[in-house]
């Protein structure tokens, strides 16, 4: 495992748990990692479905206030929907993912997440999440 991006520590206390942390860029999104271990298995010798889920939410959360810190908005957001498309078993290696902002506005944000083991053309997962952004 590379060595964390001190960013990792504004992820939720989830990303913890899977032991998920941010390596730097990856086309000027943040980058995330998840190596693997017992506690990301789902049936032998593959990812559990629910990890790579959790792994691609920390991807879109890490986009979203990269792109919130890059405008200078102080705005929370919350999770208002998700639509997950799984392409392949992940296998028992490290797992990459990254989230790309793909609308940013006044009171919503989008994000597609891919996640990928050996090449970032080759997803393993893809998601589209739905954020609601709230001023204060």
């Amino acid at each position: 495992m590379t060595t964390p991006d001190p960013r990792t520590e504004l992820l939720p206390p989830y990303a913890r748990a899977l032991d998920i942390v941010i390596t730097g860029l990856h086309n000027g999104a943040p980058l995330i990692e998840m190596p693997f271990a017992n506690k990301v298995q789902g049936r032998p010798g593959f990812l559990h479905g629910g990890a790579i889920s959790g792994l691609l939410e920390m991807a879109a959360v890490a986009a979203i206030q990269h792109a919130l810190h890059e405008r200078g908005d102080e705005a929370t957001f919350k999770q208002v929907n998700v639509t997950i498309d799984f392409m392949r078993g992940g296998t028992p290696q490290t797992t990459y993912a990254v989230g790309e902002v793909t609308r940013l506005g006044r009171t919503m944000a989008n994000v597609e997440a891919r996640a990928w083991q050996d090449d970032p053309a080759k997803p393993i997962t893809i998601a589209y999440l739905h954020y609601l952004l709230k001023r204060s």
